[in-house]
Formats: C-alpha cells, sequence, structure tokens
C-alpha cells in the first residue's frame, strides 16, 4: 500500500468510526456546506476548527474548487493523519493550537476569515471555556461571516421522543457492532498499533488522555442548543439559530 493510501485508509477509517455514533453524519456536513456557500460564497477561507483529521475540509474542498482551508487542532495523531492526507495540497494549512490557550488565534496564518467550522468537537470544553471561544471565533470572522458547529446538543422539551428516538439508535449501533463497526476505544487501539501512528498516539494520549482507558467522569457541560444559541448571542454575534438536528445532535449557525 502506497503512503498515499494509507493515510485515505485512515481517513476512511475514522470517517466509518464516527458515523457507528452518527450515521446522518453526511446529511450534516451537507447542510454545513450549503450555508457556508450560501454566506460565504464558492470561494471561501475557511477556518477548520479543531479539525481532528480534516473530515470537513475534505468536503469542503471537493465541493469547492476555488476554497481554501486553515485546520488547526491540538491532537498530534489526528494531525499526523490530516497531514498525510493533505500533503502536497496548497488550498490547505495545517496549525498545531491548544483553543483554551488564550492567544491560540495568534497561531492562525490569516487574520479573518469568512467562515469557521467545526463538528463533534467543542463538547470537550467546559461551560466557561466555550463561552470565551465562541467570543474569540466571532473575532476572527470577517463582517458578514459565518460560524458553524455541528454538535452534541438535544432539545428537552420532549424527552419521550427523545428516548424513543435513542433506543432505535442503541438498537443500530448494536447491530453494527455485531458486524464489526469500531467503536471510539477500538479505533485508538488500532491507530496505537500503526507504527505509523504509534508516537503521534502516545503523544496524544499524555496530553489529552488514553481513550483505550476506562471513561472518566466529565464535569458540567453545555448540552442543549439553547445554551449555545444564548452563548453565541452573548459574544456579540449579530444572529444566531438551529439549521439542521437529529434527535441528539444539532447544527447552529451564527453570523457576526
Amino acid at each position: 500500500m502506497t503512503e498515499t493510501a494509507t493515510w485515505q485508509a485512515w481517513q476512511d477509517s475514522w470517517d466509518r468510526q464516527q458515523e457507528w455514533y452518527m450515521p446522518d453524519r453526511e446529511e450534516r456536513f451537507r447542510v454545513m456546506l450549503d450555508m457556508v456557500e450560501a454566506l460565504a460564497g464558492p470561494e471561501p477561507a475557511v477556518l477548520d476548527l479543531a479539525c481532528g483529521t480534516g473530515s470537513i475540509t475534505d468536503r469542503l474542498l471537493k465541493r469547492f474548487p476555488g476554497a481554501r482551508a486553515t485546520g488547526v487542532d491540538i491532537d498530534p495523531a489526528l494531525l499526523t493523519i490530516a497531514r498525510g492526507h493533505f500533503a502536497g495540497n496548497d488550498r490547505v494549512e495545517l496549525v498545531t493550537a491548544d483553543l483554551t490557550d488564550p492567544g491560540w488565534t495568534g497561531a492562525l496564518p490569516h487574520r479573518a476569515y469568512d467562515a469557521v467550522v467545526t463538528a463533534t468537537a467543542l463538547h470537550w470544553l467546559d461551560t466557561e471555556p466555550l463561552r470565551v471561544l465562541y467570543g474569540q471565533v466571532r473575532d476572527v470572522l470577517r463582517d458578514g461571516g459565518v460560524f458553524l458547529n455541528a454538535d452534541h446538543m438535544t432539545d428537552e422539551s420532549a424527552p419521550r421522543l427523545n428516548a424513543a428516538a435513542q433506543t432505535l439508535h442503541a438498537a443500530r449501533q448494536e447491530r453494527a457492532r455485531t458486524a464489526g463497526a469500531l467503536d471510539w476505544r477500538d479505533w485508538w487501539t488500532e491507530v496505537a498499533a500503526d507504527p505509523a501512528l504509534a508516537g503521534p498516539a502516545e503523544r496524544r494520549f499524555a496530553l489529552l488522555g488514553d481513550p483505550r482507558g476506562p471513561a472518566r467522569p466529565t464535569p458540567d457541560r453545555p448540552t442543549t442548543t439553547r445554551w449555545h444559541l444564548d452563548a453565541l448571542r452573548e459574544q456579540g454575534f449579530a444572529e444566531a439559530r438551529q439549521v439542521w438536528c437529529s434527535h441528539c445532535d444539532a447544527l447552529v449557525a451564527a453570523l457576526r
């Protein structure tokens, strides 16, 4: 297998693992990119926040041949896959930065972006750091720029509907696991076993924790769509609304 094929295989493996949790992930990306096009046009300069392996950037570049992207993340293993996957692509710049560092925006190669996008990433942040981050995101957007966050967000007004949908989703997950689907821990076990990724994986485990170990208790973090919309408005966005949702995830858009 060539090096290019190897990185593509890891990109595909990441996508399959994420789809086990979110079977409607591609629809979520489609709506996200629709909003980018609607508000930033077909040649946007985009910041992919907590980009991971570059899933959003990959789809952005394929859909918009004139788009350019900056991906920022702190995870050494995921960034290694992203750098391998996008090697030689002059439309992508990848940056290592900690989004909880007050000065992280100083690492960005550009001063303003047409759109900032992120997916299934910011739920790792505690309430106050996330609120601060929303203000920093506003500051790196041009006037009229759009921020799009797709993540685990719920509407608590309909608990029976939520429970029924979650029961169906859990049954589908179990069938997929029986057929060999990888979950989060299994995927990281395979990453750590790959000689090309073992070093970056160990650095990731030391920095962010080892996903293969027992789950650690997490502090109180925002879970509702309403919290995110209120926080975005509090941080100075002119408009904010939900533009897509499933029973457990939502995509919110905020306009500077």
